[in-house]
């Protein structure tokens, strides 16, 4: 079975590390992609911020019981 696990953040380094921690659980043949964005955002107050999302799709072994 195909997953999707997604890591959004307003601190790029905070949803890089825990991306990390959860591909050191994976085999490298269980990874089928990590796609990164980051984008920022203006607010009305002209404040910027910054957006960081991190999607690793990865698969599981479907268990038959």
């Amino acid at each position: 079975m195909i997953q999707v696990k997604e890591f959004v953040d307003s601190d790029n380094s905070y949803a890089e590390n825990k991306a990390n921690q959860f591909l050191a659980g994976l085999k490298d043949e269980q990874v089928i992609n990590i796609c990164y964005e980051s984008v920022v955002k203006t607010n009305s107050s002209k404040t910027e911020r910054q957006r960081s999302t991190i999607l690793v799709v990865y698969r599981i072994d479907d268990k038959v019981e």
